[in-house]
């Protein structure tokens, strides 16, 4: 079996692709990356193919685009990639992606996140009229899908709100190969996104930093490839860092914190908990169905509240400590062998392949 895959080089699409691919790739399934928007660097791309063959084209992510006729070009372009190699299946990683294409293949679409689902947690409003192009364009790729996943129960039904019934919606879990490297843990907190995403809340974060008796460490762009930036008075700007260097800093941190107001699944919270670092979390139907009763959860408005967990977290090792192993077990739970295995039936599913004719 060969799929091809969709995938971007600015968020947690590229650690999910990346991850999915080696699993399939040990079960004897090959994959082809399609690229779209800014590309990777180079490091990221020979890692990209070592594991398959990689394809990047000129047209940008939705989220980028000033308007839909932006993205005219991404169907043409991939049906002439699925016309070159041939796959089996086609997993978008943006459900827009699906709206045009001509090639007659089955389609997976995942929804890692969307502009109405973020609108409705973030903004709590509808999208705005200038942006209501890419909510419909959504809608159409997920009417188009003949298979739509979601990383979380919340996020399946956030969508559900916004685009109504989704009859071939399945919830598969994602997961992440990486483990944070072990050292000597640091009396600091340590937070990881793409800060200039308001969805991440890092205004709030920064506000609680002032209060805060450890030192805050905000790892990840401050400026977004849309002219978004967000400044920080308080919590300390690490900036950008490789994913390697990330996993390092994520396991010599005393605490995790995730501020965020919209979040489909969080895998820097998952690689923190598969550390044993304890978690800090905002209360967010995704953080509550994933780690309820193994974290501490404050509101995400109040940044009072959040100086005043951590600050309690802080002065009890004790509390850190079993926090941080509740956390690491349930994070077994979240393992890339079962996301693996169910993405693989619903592929099977759509080529109308048995799975055991491709894992023997």
């Amino acid at each position: 079996m060969k799929i091809l895959m969709t995938l971007d080089a600015v968020g947690g699409v590229w650690q999910h692709a990346m991850d999915l691919a080696i699993g399939l790739r040990e079960r004897g399934v090959s994959v082809v990356f399609a690229g779209l928007g800014p590309p990777p660097d180079a490091d990221r791309l020979a890692a990209a193919r070592s594991i398959g063959a990689v394809e990047w084209g000129d047209a940008p992510l939705d989220w980028l685009a000033g308007s839909q006729a932006e993205l005219a070009p991404v169907a043409p372009w991939l049906d002439r990639v699925a016309a070159h190699h041939a796959p089996d299946v086609m997993h978008l990683n943006l459900p827009t992606q699906a709206v045009g294409l001509t090639a007659d293949l089955p389609i997976l679409t995942m929804s890692h996140s969307c502009l109405a689902t973020w609108f409705a947690a973030v903004r709590e409003t509808d999208v705005p009229a200038d942006l209501a192009w890419q909510r419909h364009l959504t809608a159409q790729g997920l009417g188009i899908a003949d298979k739509i996943v979601a990383p979380s129960q919340a996020h399946a039904k956030a969508l559900i709100r916004q685009y109504g019934r989704l009859s071939n919606l399945d919830v598969v879990p994602n997961s992440s190969r990486s483990m944070p490297s072990p050292g000597l843990r640091h009396a600091r907190i340590v937070a990881v996104g793409r800060w200039w995403d308001d969805g991440k809340n890092g205004r709030m974060l920064d506000a609680a930093a002032a209060c805060s008796d450890w030192p805050v460490e905000m790892i990840g762009p401050l400026a977004g490839p849309d002219g978004a930036v967000l400044s920080l008075d308080h919590a300390r700007q690490v900036g950008p860092l490789s994913h390697r260097e990330t996993l390092r800093a994520i396991g010599r941190a005393g605490i995790f914190c995730a501020p965020s107001l919209y979040e489909p699944f969080g895998l820097a919270v998952l690689e923190a908990a598969r550390a044993g670092v304890p978690l800090v979390l905002a209360d967010i139907p995704t953080f509550r169905e994933l780690w309820s009763d193994v974290a501490v959860f404050f509101d995400p408005d109040d940044p009072a509240f959040l100086a005043d967990a951590l600050n309690e977290m802080a002065r009890d090792p004790l509390r850190r400590a079993r926090l941080g192993c509740w956390a690491q077990d349930r994070a077994t739970r979240l393992n890339p062998d079962t996301q693996v295995d169910a993405m693989l039936d619903l592929y099977c599913q759509l080529a109308r392949t048995p799975v055991s004719t491709i894992t023997g």
